[in-house]
C-alpha cells in the first residue's frame, strides 16, 4: 500500500484523524456525536446556520440526541460544527449525510450529494477517505464522486479513498443506534475498503465489509423495499378485511403465534420518514435503466400512496352513521409526525390525510405534542391545537394518525366523540363510537342513535 494509505490508516488507528461529517440532520449529527465520544476531533459542515448556532449552543434538535449530551460533546472541544467548505482542507475522512429526496417527477434527487462533490473537489487534500452514507441508488458513489475526482486526475485507492455505507438511522429506537447498529460498507478498492472498515469500527460496534459500494448501496434499497412492499401487503389486507367485516389487527395478532416463517407487519395510514416512501423508487428509476419494470415496488407505491384516501373514505362512512357529512365537520388529527414519539414530518401521511379532509370541505386541525406546527400545501404555516379535552369533545370526529405513547387514550375514548383509530392505539376500549383501520363500519349503534337525537 501507498504512503498515502499507511499515513491514514496510522492517523486512523491512534485517532489523530480529523473526521468530518457533512449533513448535521438526523443521520449526520448522531453519527458526528459518536465519532466525538469515541475520541475523535470531528468537524461538522451544514449550511443551516441556524442548526450550528444551535449546536454551538448545546441545544439538541434531534430527538435521540439530548441536549445535555449535546453540551457535553461540544465541551470537549473535539467537535467544531461550520457552515464553512473550506474545512475540508484540514480533515483526513469525510462521511457525507446529506437528503436524497425524490423530484416532483418521483425521480432521485441527488443535488445535495452534488453539492457536496464540488466543494470536496475545491478543499479536498490527497489522501482523504470520503465515504457516502445517504441513501440512493446502486451505481451513486462511482458515478457522483469517483468519476467526478478522477477528471482531476486523482486516482482512486491511491490519491483518495472512497466508500459507501448506508445509514441505518431509526428515530427514537431506544434499542439500537448509532454504536450498536451493524454498519455495512464497501469500497472501490481493496485499500478503500480496508479504510473505511478500520475509521468505522472505531465508532460502531459491527461493521459489516462488503465486495463493493453497488452491494451496499443496492442492501440499503433491499431492507426498505422489503417494508415497503410488506406494509403494502397488510394494507391490502386490511381494506380487504374491511370489506368482510373481519378485524385484521386481530388476525395478525392470530397469525404472529406462529414461532417461525411469518413476520408482522401492521397497516396505516400510509408510510413516512426519509426512507420507506422513497427508497423503493430509487430503485425502480435505476432499474428502469436496465430495461427492468418492478411491478411490485410500482404496486407496493400504489398501495401505500392511497392509503390517505381511504382513511378519509373512512371517515365518511363513520361521519354517515352519525347523519353527518365530511363537508363542514370539525375534525381533529391526533398525531401529525411519521412515527410515534418523534416530532420528524418528513412523508408523513398525516400531512397527505390533512390536505383531503380541506379538500373535502372539513374544518381540520390537528394535535401533537412533538410536531408542534407544519406548512401547507399553500405554505401556509399550521399549528398544533393545545391539548384540552374540554375542546375535544367538540369535534364532530378525531381521527388517530400517529399513536405517540404519551397520549391519554383512556381519557380521549371516554369524551364519546366518534373515533377512527389508524394505529390500533385505542385495542383496549371496545367501545361503539372507537373504529378502526381494517375493520368495518356496519351499523349505526346506539350511542350514534342518541347523538343524533340530541
Amino acid at each position: 500500500m501507498n504512503k498515502q494509505y499507511r499515513d491514514l490508516l496510522e492517523a486512523i488507528e491512534s485517532k489523530d484523524a480529523v473526521l468530518c461529517v457533512v449533513g448535521l440532520g438526523y443521520v449526520g449529527l448522531p453519527l458526528a456525536v459518536e465519532m466525538v465520544k469515541q475520541g475523535f476531533k470531528v468537524v461538522g459542515i451544514d449550511l443551516d446556520s441556524r442548526k450550528i448556532d444551535q449546536i454551538y449552543r448545546g441545544e439538541s434538535y434531534i430527538h435521540d440526541i439530548s441536549s445535555t449530551t449535546l453540551s457535553e460533546v461540544v465541551q470537549t472541544g473535539r467537535f467544531q460544527p461550520t457552515s464553512d467548505y473550506a474545512a475540508l482542507r484540514d480533515v483526513d475522512a469525510i462521511s457525507i449525510c446529506v437528503p436524497t429526496p425524490l423530484s416532483e417527477n418521483q425521480d432521485p434527487d441527488t443535488s445535495y450529494i452534488v453539492t457536496v462533490v464540488e466543494n470536496i473537489k475545491r478543499y479536498m487534500k490527497k489522501g482523504v477517505l470520503i465515504t457516502l452514507e445517504s441513501t440512493t441508488y446502486p451505481g451513486t458513489t462511482e458515478e457522483l464522486i469517483q468519476r467526478e475526482l478522477e477528471s482531476l486526475g486523482y486516482v482512486v485507492g491511491e490519491d483518495f479513498f472512497l466508500c459507501f455505507s448506508p445509514e441505518r438511522v431509526d428515530p427514537s429506537n431506544t434499542k439500537f443506534n448509532t454504536f450498536n447498529t451493524p454498519k455495512v460498507i464497501g469500497g472501490t478498492t481493496e485499500a478503500c475498503l480496508a479504510l473505511g472498515v478500520a475509521v468505522y469500527s472505531r465508532y460502531v460496534e459491527t461493521v459489516v465489509p462488503v465486495s463493493s459500494p453497488k452491494v451496499a448501496e443496492m442492501s440499503k434499497l433491499l431492507e426498505n423495499t422489503f417494508r415497503s412492499v410488506n406494509i403494502a401487503f397488510v394494507n391490502e389486507m386490511a381494506m380487504m378485511c374491511d370489506r368482510m367485516g373481519i378485524d385484521v389487527w386481530e388476525v395478525i395478532d392470530a397469525a404472529k403465534t406462529k414461532p417461525f416463517g411469518f413476520m408482522p407487519f401492521y397497516p396505516g395510514p400510509g408510510i413516512g420518514g426519509h426512507c420507506i416512501p422513497l427508497d423503493p423508487m430509487y430503485l425502480s428509476w435505476k432499474a428502469k435503466g436496465f430495461r427492468f419494470y418492478s411491478q411490485f415496488i410500482e404496486l407496493a407505491q400504489s398501495t401505500n400512496d392511497n392509503m390517505p384516501y381511504y382513511v378519509v373514505n373512512k371517515t365518511s362512512k363513520i361521519l354517515n352513521e352519525y347523519a353527518k357529512s365530511i363537508k363542514k365537520s370539525n375534525i381533529l388529527i391526533l398525531g401529525m409526525a411519521y412515527k410515534p414519539d418523534i416530532s420528524d414530518l418528513r412523508e408523513s401521511p398525516g400531512l397527505e390525510v390533512y390536505e383531503l379532509y380541506k379538500d373535502s370541505g372539513a374544518a381540520v386541525e390537528y394535535y401533537d405534542p412533538f410536531a408542534t406546527s407544519f406548512k401547507d400545501k399553500a405554505g401556509v404555516t399550521v399549528h398544533s391545537v393545545e391539548y384540552d379535552l374540554e375542546k375535544f369533545k367538540t369535534y364532530d370526529c378525531m381521527v388517530l394518525v400517529t399513536n405517540h405513547s404519551d397520549l391519554d387514550y383512556s381519557a380521549i375514548a371516554s369524551l364519546g366523540v366518534p373515533i377512527l383509530d389508524t394505529r390500533n392505539a385505542f385495542k383496549e376500549f371496545k367501545l361503539p363510537h372507537v373504529y378502526k383501520l381494517g375493520h368495518s363500519v356496519q351499523h349505526v349503534d346506539e350511542q350514534a342513535e342518541a347523538l343524533i337525537v340530541g
